[in-house]
Protein backbone atom coordinates (compact mmCIF):
# COMPACT_ATOMS: atom_id res chain seq x y z
CA UNK A 1 0.00 0.00 0.00
CA UNK A 2 3.19 2.29 0.81
CA UNK A 3 4.42 3.90 -2.71
CA UNK A 4 7.68 2.46 -4.57
CA UNK A 5 10.69 3.73 -3.73
CA UNK A 6 11.25 3.51 0.26
CA UNK A 7 14.86 2.97 1.28
CA UNK A 8 16.19 -0.47 2.87
CA UNK A 9 17.55 -0.77 5.66
CA UNK A 10 18.68 -3.53 8.10
CA UNK A 11 15.90 -6.73 7.36
CA UNK A 12 16.78 -6.25 3.33
CA UNK A 13 14.46 -6.32 0.91
CA UNK A 14 10.45 -6.26 2.20
CA UNK A 15 9.39 -9.81 1.08
CA UNK A 16 5.68 -8.79 2.88
CA UNK A 17 2.63 -9.21 0.37
CA UNK A 18 1.59 -5.74 2.46
CA UNK A 19 3.87 -2.60 3.03
CA UNK A 20 1.92 0.29 4.91
CA UNK A 21 1.67 3.62 4.68
CA UNK A 22 4.61 4.66 7.26
CA UNK A 23 7.79 5.48 5.36
CA UNK A 24 10.78 2.39 5.45
CA UNK A 25 13.63 3.03 7.86
CA UNK A 26 12.64 6.88 8.23
CA UNK A 27 13.56 6.52 12.24
CA UNK A 28 16.33 4.49 12.53
CA UNK A 29 17.82 1.62 10.50
CA UNK A 30 17.13 -1.47 12.34
CA UNK A 31 13.24 -0.63 12.38
CA UNK A 32 11.49 -0.86 8.91
CA UNK A 33 8.29 1.53 10.51
CA UNK A 34 9.45 2.61 13.75
CA UNK A 35 5.94 3.56 15.01
CA UNK A 36 4.12 1.03 13.69
CA UNK A 37 6.66 -1.73 15.77
CA UNK A 38 6.36 0.55 19.06
CA UNK A 39 2.55 1.24 18.63
CA UNK A 40 2.29 -2.69 19.39
CA UNK A 41 3.32 -1.94 23.06
CA UNK A 42 -0.18 -1.85 24.09
CA UNK A 43 -0.91 -5.46 22.97
CA UNK A 44 1.76 -6.58 24.62
CA UNK A 45 2.29 -5.21 28.19
CA UNK A 46 -0.88 -4.70 29.25
CA UNK A 47 -2.49 -8.59 28.35
CA UNK A 48 0.77 -10.07 30.51
CA UNK A 49 -0.54 -8.15 33.44
CA UNK A 50 -4.16 -9.35 32.96
CA UNK A 51 -2.63 -12.93 32.30
CA UNK A 52 -0.68 -12.89 35.72
CA UNK A 53 -3.72 -11.71 37.46
CA UNK A 54 -6.47 -14.11 36.25
CA UNK A 55 -3.35 -16.84 36.99
CA UNK A 56 -3.55 -15.40 40.95
CA UNK A 57 -7.33 -15.16 40.80
CA UNK A 58 -7.99 -18.76 39.64
CA UNK A 59 -10.45 -17.76 36.78
CA UNK A 60 -10.59 -20.06 33.88
CA UNK A 61 -7.88 -20.95 31.78
CA UNK A 62 -10.01 -19.39 28.05
CA UNK A 63 -9.42 -15.64 30.29
CA UNK A 64 -5.37 -16.20 30.92
CA UNK A 65 -5.64 -17.94 27.27
CA UNK A 66 -7.32 -14.53 25.41
CA UNK A 67 -4.77 -12.09 27.25
CA UNK A 68 -1.80 -14.50 26.24
CA UNK A 69 -3.36 -14.69 22.85
CA UNK A 70 -3.38 -10.77 22.34
CA UNK A 71 0.02 -10.44 23.39
CA UNK A 72 1.02 -12.78 20.77
CA UNK A 73 -0.75 -10.86 18.62
CA UNK A 74 1.43 -7.38 19.63
CA UNK A 75 4.44 -9.46 19.04
CA UNK A 76 3.97 -10.91 16.00
CA UNK A 77 2.42 -7.38 14.10
CA UNK A 78 5.95 -6.01 15.86
CA UNK A 79 8.12 -8.21 14.32
CA UNK A 80 6.34 -7.86 11.09
CA UNK A 81 6.55 -4.03 10.85
CA UNK A 82 9.88 -4.53 11.94
CA UNK A 83 11.50 -6.72 9.28
CA UNK A 84 8.65 -6.21 6.92
CA UNK A 85 9.06 -10.31 6.12
CA UNK A 86 6.38 -12.45 4.93
CA UNK A 87 7.59 -15.21 7.65
CA UNK A 88 6.29 -12.17 10.10
CA UNK A 89 3.69 -10.85 8.33
CA UNK A 90 2.57 -14.32 9.02
CA UNK A 91 3.24 -14.47 12.70
CA UNK A 92 1.10 -11.29 12.75
CA UNK A 93 -1.82 -12.10 10.89
CA UNK A 94 -2.44 -15.43 11.87
CA UNK A 95 -2.49 -15.18 15.33
CA UNK A 96 -5.46 -12.72 14.81
CA UNK A 97 -7.63 -15.22 13.87
CA UNK A 98 -6.76 -17.63 16.71
CA UNK A 99 -6.98 -14.72 19.43
CA UNK A 100 -10.08 -13.82 18.08
CA UNK A 101 -11.35 -17.61 18.29
CA UNK A 102 -10.35 -17.98 21.46
CA UNK A 103 -12.62 -14.76 21.99
CA UNK A 104 -15.75 -16.06 20.34
CA UNK A 105 -15.02 -19.16 22.37
CA UNK A 106 -15.25 -16.89 25.59
CA UNK A 107 -18.02 -14.83 24.62
CA UNK A 108 -20.81 -18.00 23.59
CA UNK A 109 -19.36 -20.02 27.08
CA UNK A 110 -20.42 -17.27 29.23
CA UNK A 111 -23.73 -18.81 30.39
CA UNK A 112 -22.20 -22.22 30.93
CA UNK A 113 -21.03 -24.27 34.39
CA UNK A 114 -17.77 -22.97 35.65
CA UNK A 115 -14.91 -25.45 34.17
CA UNK A 116 -17.01 -27.05 31.45
CA UNK A 117 -16.10 -27.38 28.04
CA UNK A 118 -17.67 -26.92 24.56
CA UNK A 119 -16.19 -29.61 22.47
CA UNK A 120 -18.89 -28.87 19.40
CA UNK A 121 -17.84 -25.63 19.79
CA UNK A 122 -14.09 -26.50 20.05
CA UNK A 123 -13.67 -28.66 17.48
CA UNK A 124 -15.73 -25.75 15.08
CA UNK A 125 -13.17 -23.05 15.53
CA UNK A 126 -10.03 -25.38 15.53
CA UNK A 127 -11.47 -26.24 12.24
CA UNK A 128 -11.94 -23.03 11.25
CA UNK A 129 -8.95 -21.96 12.23
CA UNK A 130 -6.94 -24.94 10.46
CA UNK A 131 -9.21 -23.90 6.90
CA UNK A 132 -7.99 -20.69 7.14
CA UNK A 133 -4.24 -20.92 7.86
CA UNK A 134 -4.23 -23.52 5.04
CA UNK A 135 -6.00 -21.51 2.50
CA UNK A 136 -4.03 -18.64 3.36
CA UNK A 137 -0.97 -19.80 3.28
CA UNK A 138 -2.10 -21.37 0.05
CA UNK A 139 -3.52 -18.32 -1.78
CA UNK A 140 -1.22 -15.33 0.01
CA UNK A 141 -3.84 -12.88 -0.63
CA UNK A 142 -4.63 -10.50 2.43
CA UNK A 143 -8.33 -9.67 1.57
CA UNK A 144 -9.02 -12.79 2.67
CA UNK A 145 -7.47 -12.71 5.71
CA UNK A 146 -8.82 -9.88 6.70
CA UNK A 147 -12.63 -11.44 5.66
CA UNK A 148 -12.08 -14.08 8.30
CA UNK A 149 -10.61 -12.01 10.19
CA UNK A 150 -13.94 -9.29 10.15
CA UNK A 151 -16.42 -12.49 9.89
CA UNK A 152 -14.95 -13.21 13.65
CA UNK A 153 -15.32 -9.61 14.84
CA UNK A 154 -18.42 -9.46 13.07
CA UNK A 155 -19.71 -12.61 15.51
CA UNK A 156 -18.15 -10.59 18.65
CA UNK A 157 -20.22 -8.14 17.79
CA UNK A 158 -23.56 -9.40 17.15
CA UNK A 159 -22.81 -11.59 20.88
CA UNK A 160 -22.22 -8.66 22.75
CA UNK A 161 -25.04 -6.58 21.32
CA UNK A 162 -26.99 -9.12 22.49
CA UNK A 163 -25.43 -9.31 25.89
CA UNK A 164 -25.81 -5.99 26.67
CA UNK A 165 -29.39 -5.77 25.59
CA UNK A 166 -31.08 -8.47 26.77
CA UNK A 167 -29.09 -10.23 29.91
CA UNK A 168 -26.93 -7.72 31.15
CA UNK A 169 -28.22 -3.75 29.76
CA UNK A 170 -26.05 -2.33 32.69
CA UNK A 171 -22.67 -3.61 30.89
CA UNK A 172 -23.79 -1.17 27.79
CA UNK A 173 -20.90 1.10 28.98
CA UNK A 174 -18.05 -1.26 28.82
CA UNK A 175 -19.64 -3.30 25.38
CA UNK A 176 -20.24 -0.20 23.47
CA UNK A 177 -16.71 1.29 24.60
CA UNK A 178 -14.93 -1.54 23.29
CA UNK A 179 -16.51 -1.49 20.25
CA UNK A 180 -16.11 2.01 19.79
CA UNK A 181 -12.73 2.00 20.19
CA UNK A 182 -12.14 -0.90 17.98
CA UNK A 183 -13.95 0.47 15.29
CA UNK A 184 -12.70 4.04 15.45
CA UNK A 185 -9.01 2.11 14.95
CA UNK A 186 -10.69 0.60 11.67
CA UNK A 187 -11.53 4.19 10.72
CA UNK A 188 -7.90 5.39 11.10
CA UNK A 189 -6.94 2.15 9.14
CA UNK A 190 -8.67 2.72 6.13
CA UNK A 191 -7.43 6.45 6.18
CA UNK A 192 -4.54 5.05 6.05
CA UNK A 193 -4.31 2.61 3.11
CA UNK A 194 -7.13 5.33 1.27
CA UNK A 195 -5.07 8.65 1.10
CA UNK A 196 -1.88 7.30 2.21
CA UNK A 197 -0.29 9.61 -0.56
CA UNK A 198 -1.74 12.90 0.74
CA UNK A 199 -0.77 11.81 4.28
CA UNK A 200 3.21 11.13 3.09
CA UNK A 201 3.26 14.81 1.30
CA UNK A 202 1.83 15.96 4.42
CA UNK A 203 4.01 14.82 6.54
CA UNK A 204 6.93 16.35 4.36
CA UNK A 205 5.74 19.45 4.71
CA UNK A 206 5.13 19.86 8.65
CA UNK A 207 7.96 18.86 11.37
CA UNK A 208 8.30 14.93 12.26
CA UNK A 209 6.44 15.97 15.77
CA UNK A 210 3.41 16.77 13.74
CA UNK A 211 3.70 14.21 11.11
CA UNK A 212 3.81 11.41 13.83
CA UNK A 213 0.04 12.07 14.13
CA UNK A 214 -0.79 11.15 10.90
CA UNK A 215 1.03 7.51 11.34
CA UNK A 216 -3.01 6.41 11.26
CA UNK A 217 -1.94 2.63 11.04
CA UNK A 218 -0.14 3.44 14.43
CA UNK A 219 -3.09 4.73 15.83
CA UNK A 220 -5.20 1.48 14.93
CA UNK A 221 -2.88 -0.60 16.80
CA UNK A 222 -3.53 1.56 19.53
CA UNK A 223 -6.77 1.43 19.25
CA UNK A 224 -7.70 -2.08 18.50
CA UNK A 225 -5.22 -2.87 21.24
CA UNK A 226 -7.08 -1.20 23.79
CA UNK A 227 -10.98 -2.05 22.30
CA UNK A 228 -9.37 -5.83 22.05
CA UNK A 229 -8.66 -5.35 25.82
CA UNK A 230 -11.73 -3.99 26.92
CA UNK A 231 -13.22 -6.72 24.87
CA UNK A 232 -11.77 -9.43 26.98
CA UNK A 233 -12.73 -7.75 30.75
CA UNK A 234 -16.29 -7.12 29.08
CA UNK A 235 -16.65 -11.45 28.08
CA UNK A 236 -14.83 -11.57 32.18
CA UNK A 237 -16.85 -9.41 33.51
CA UNK A 238 -19.86 -11.40 32.13
CA UNK A 239 -18.53 -14.38 33.08
CA UNK A 240 -18.14 -13.61 36.49
CA UNK A 241 -21.20 -11.84 36.93
CA UNK A 242 -23.03 -15.27 35.98
CA UNK A 243 -21.21 -17.03 38.56
CA UNK A 244 -22.30 -14.65 40.62
CA UNK A 245 -18.74 -12.75 41.61
CA UNK A 246 -18.65 -8.87 42.47
CA UNK A 247 -16.61 -7.90 39.64
CA UNK A 248 -15.81 -4.08 39.12
CA UNK A 249 -13.72 -2.27 36.79
CA UNK A 250 -11.06 0.04 38.36
CA UNK A 251 -8.20 2.39 37.12
CA UNK A 252 -4.50 1.60 37.88
CA UNK A 253 -2.78 5.41 38.68
CA UNK A 254 -6.41 6.67 37.25
CA UNK A 255 -5.44 5.69 33.46
CA UNK A 256 -5.76 2.27 32.76
CA UNK A 257 -8.61 -0.34 32.98
CA UNK A 258 -8.33 -3.87 35.16
CA UNK A 259 -10.76 -6.25 36.60
CA UNK A 260 -11.43 -6.94 40.40
CA UNK A 261 -13.76 -8.94 42.15
CA UNK A 262 -14.74 -10.74 44.89
CA UNK A 263 -15.04 -14.60 45.43
CA UNK A 264 -18.01 -16.20 45.18
CA UNK A 265 -20.51 -15.88 48.48
CA UNK A 266 -21.10 -18.57 50.50
CA UNK A 267 -24.30 -19.68 51.11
Amino acid sequence: MAPAGDREGYWGPTTSTLDWCEENYAVTWYIAEFWNTVSNLIMILPPIFGAMQSVRSGLEKRYTASYLALTVVGMGSWCFHMTLKYEMQLLDELPMIYSCCIFVYCMFECFKMKSSVNYHLLFTLVLFSLIVTMVYLKVKEPIFHQVMYGMLVFTLVVRSIYIVTWVYPWLRGLGYTSLGVFLLGFLFWNIDNIFCDSLRNFRKKVPPIIGVTTQFHAWWHILTGLGSYLHILFSLYTRTLYLRYRPKVKFLFGIWPVILFEPLRKQ
